[in-house]
């Protein structure tokens, strides 16, 4: 065995189910390769629907009116929609082809919200004529999407306030545009009906989300009392996920140093990849957290105030996996380096000076049971000596081989596509929808 990989630390990554499965048919992962020819994503619609389903029962149980927008950002795929569709959910989007996309898949307008800086006229003319609620990031914003609402019917807004903790954000709108905003809503009452507040907070801490929503909640009394049809408030996304166990994400970040990377990299951030409370938890703790004695959830209902919620990450976790298929290998020192067919933008988190860190899972062609394992990085196809999927040095079963697969696990969450691009003319990886019928696995690509 060798010995360097006795210093070389495992981050296996916490398996859903499904996944387990699909290892245990490993033909099954090569015939979609021989099929598609490149690199792939796999994506399980179930799992996201059960992700969803936890937010609902979340909010059902604490008995708070609410509903589950889907960040749409964080992952392209239609299947998402059509979970979306069937389950009469709602969808977050900030693009006019995001919104297409999801009217396509049988999201109606009404649930569809409309987020993001400034908004496009064709974004806010689909928005108002489709019954979308529209969130305002600015005062100019709200004067547009009045213009065009006038022709198009009454659109429900929702006014973004900056948050107190980022004075310097670009994001949202000043105690001073806000009034003003409040203001022009109740002249504008005709063509646009103001339906509540909304914002956005970096991080994954419960008890900001819980006391600005609390804060939000008196603001709404207010702007209640002035006539206006107030009835909801979005507290936006960043529920937190976990993706690997604790102890071992403990480890890492006690003993981490340089020379378990290849070249010696370092990095100053990496995404936490255990902590908790997580999804529907973490919104139980949100609602749970009280304000002189009284719940969130109960002002909440107090207050016939409906809460928004627009998780991406949190929807998407164990719902997905990217494999690569192997080029070649060569012993590098006392580690070897992996070369894969496809480029390292297809795990994003690589290209925003970071690193996804769960283990990458090497399914062979050829088991050898008499085998040693490895430690190994791993690099992409192109010619760029920083295309690096793995500058860590992750212990493998066996040597790679040209066309054994290397699988990384739980990469739905913003890590397929964000940064994804056809350098060297390389066709982008095809999302494969998985799903069990009678027994057996089966796949189609996405559409």
């Amino acid at each position: 065995m060798n010995t360097a990989l006795l210093d070389v630390p495992s981050l296996p990554a916490l398996e859903p189910a499904w996944l387990r499965r699909v290892r245990a048919e490993p033909e099954f992962l090569f015939d979609i390769q021989h099929a598609v020819g490149g690199p792939f994503h796999l994506v399980y619609p179930d799992r996201f629907a059960a992700n969803l389903i936890g937010f609902r029962d979340v909010l059902a149980a604490r008995g708070v009116a609410g509903r589950v927008y889907y960040g749409k950002k964080a992952n392209k795929a239609g299947c998402w929609l059509d979970a979306v569709a069937e389950l009469d959910g709602a969808v977050d989007v900030a693009s006019e082809p995001e919104l297409v996309h999801a009217l396509a898949h049988g999201v109606r307008g009404r649930d569809i919200g409309v987020t993001g800086a400034a908004k496009s006229a064709g974004l806010l003319r689909l928005a108002a004529r489709h019954d979308c609620v529209v969130a305002i990031d600015a005062l100019d914003e709200l004067e547009r999407l009045a213009a065009i609402a006038t022709s198009a019917g009454r659109t429900r807004v929702l006014l973004r306030r900056l948050p107190p903790n980022a004075p310097d954000s670009r994001f949202g709108l000043s105690d001073a545009d806000l009034e003003y905003a409040i203001a022009r809503c109740a002249r504008l009452a005709s063509v646009v009906e103001l339906i509540g507040f909304s914002f956005h907070l970096d991080g994954y801490a419960v008890a900001p989300r819980a006391e600005l929503a609390n804060e939000l909640i008196g603001l709404c009394a207010s702007t209640k009392a002035r006539g206006l049809p107030i009835s909801a408030i979005s507290i936006g996304g960043g529920f937190a996920c976990s993706y690997l166990a604790e102890a071992d994400w403990a480890r890492f970040r006690a003993e981490r140093n340089p020379g378990w990377f290849h070249a010696g990299k370092t990095f100053d951030k990496f995404y936490p990849y255990h902590q908790g409370p997580t999804g529907p938890a973490m919104l139980d703790a949100i609602l749970a957290t009280e304000f002189d004695g009284r719940a969130l959830a109960e002002r909440l209902r107090d207050n016939g105030i409906e809460l928004f919620i627009e998780p991406g990450r949190a929807l998407l976790i164990d719902a997905g996996c990217t494999v690569f298929p192997v080029l070649g290998y060569k012993q590098n020192a006392d580690y070897g380096i992996t070369t894969v067919q496809g480029l390292s933008m297809s795990v994003s988190e690589q290209w925003k000076g970071s690193e996804f860190l769960p283990d990458p899972i090497l399914v062979p062609r050829d088991s050898d049971p008499a085998a040693r394992p490895v430690a190994s990085c791993v690099g992409g196809a192109s010619c760029m000596e920083y295309d690096v999927l793995t500058w860590r040095k992750v212990p493998l079963a066996q040597r790679p081989e040209y066309g054994d697969l290397l699988l990384y696990p739980n990469t739905a969450g913003y890590q397929m596509d964000k940064n994804e691009s056809e350098f060297h003319q390389l066709p982008l990886p095809p999302k494969v929808v998985v799903t069990e019928e009678a027994g057996r696995l089966r796949w189609r690509l996405d559409r």
